[in-house]
């Protein structure tokens, strides 16, 4: 039987100005609908979305306006040869927000963080879509003593359920990160993502996304975060992409810094059958703030074209190598063995 093809998914965010916490933007803004357009040129079948890409002031409109605007962006992805691969709720960047949403003191902006994320599940249901990620950017706290850690992990799972409810289709994704904006995160692992998971009303529709640069930002080896949740059957989702040590989220290119570490993530998906499951491949990538606008979508091609690279470099493995130097407990030898595959050495 032939593998199975991949996926591929990128979101409007990925074509970006350059802009960075230090200094302004340097390519000229485009469109949504403009950027829609290069999907399909780039390689890619599907789009990740927030709440507010597929309906703009979306706090200020009515459940039917919601429904429509998001109806009629449905029609112009398909008219573009798109699906929708998930949608999350913006919560980080409204300014009531800014002490978290679902973790906030203030009753009334955890209210309005759930409201919000319902309205987000409302949206990818006419985008066609059943999964909500949450990444939890501001749940947490700049300084311990700022909020009752206790309560706040409580007052997930009451959001996450709050979620459930309201649509008895959505899936939900956890996509954990330890730092960046707040200092101290809440579900900063995919283990602890996994374990609140287990505490809501419905653990079969709670999963989680793993994104790259968030599991190295963590200490940890992605493509080991990826095995933990599809042995759960959990992993929904994957955000490409690399990281050049342990700084700021970098989102650089996939395999752009570590090239092993990619091939583990593209062998443990494959081994698992990750495209069976009707999973998509996405890439979380920021092209670098030296390139032109006409040269700005190159971090996604480059992306997609490495990941196929390293596909194949997964499919031609000799597993027997690998299986005979696991017996003998040689480790050198399957270590070298897995460099000179990647390098090309015959």
């Amino acid at each position: 039987m032939m593998p199975a093809d991949y996926t591929f998914s990128f979101g409007p965010w990925n074509i970006h100005e350059g802009a960075d916490p230090f200094g302004p933007a340097i390519r000229p803004t485009l469109e949504f609908a403009d950027k829609v357009k290069q999907f399909k040129g780039l390689g890619f079948d599907a789009i990740m979305l927030h709440d507010d890409d597929a309906v703009p002031d979306i706090d200020s409109k009515s459940a039917a306006q919601v429904e429509q605007e998001a109806g009629a962006l449905k029609a112009m992805l398909e008219g573009e040869g798109l699906v929708t691969e998930l949608a999350a709720p913006r919560l980080w960047e409204d300014p009531r927000g800014a002490d978290g949403g679902f973790t906030a003191n203030d009753p009334a902006v955890r209210q309005w963080a759930i409201d919000r994320s319902k309205r987000c599940a409302d949206v990818c249901r006419a985008l066609g879509t059943d999964i909500l990620v949450l990444w939890l950017a501001r749940e947490g706290t700049y300084i311990r003593e700022a909020k009752d850690a206790v309560a706040a992990h409580g007052r997930l799972v009451e959001a996450v359920n709050a979620i459930l409810e309201h649509d008895p289709d959505i899936r939900i994704a956890i996509e954990p990160k330890p730092n960046e904006p707040m200092d101290h995160a809440y579900l900063p692992t995919i283990g602890h993502a996994l374990a609140l998971a287990s505490q809501t009303a419905n653990p079969s529709r709670v999963g989680a996304l793993i994104e790259t640069a968030h599991s190295l930002l963590a200490g940890l080896d992605p493509s080991d975060d990826m095995a933990f949740a599809l042995s759960f059957g959990k992993l929904w989702s994957v955000h490409l992409n690399d990281q050049n040590g342990l700084k700021y989220d970098q989102d650089k290119s996939f395999g752009a810094a570590n090239l092993r570490v990619a091939f583990n993530q593209v062998k443990v998906l494959e081994e698992a059958n990750f495209a069976d499951t009707g999973a998509m491949v996405a890439f979380d990538v920021k092209a670098m703030r030296t390139q032109p606008a006409e040269l700005a979508t190159k971090h996604l091609s480059n992306s997609k074209a490495m990941f196929m690279h390293l596909l194949e470099k997964v499919r031609t493995w000799d597993r027997d190598v690998e299986l005979q130097c696991r017996e003998a407990g040689d480790y050198e030898a399957l270590e070298l063995a897995v460099m000179e595959h990647l390098m090309g050495v015959q």
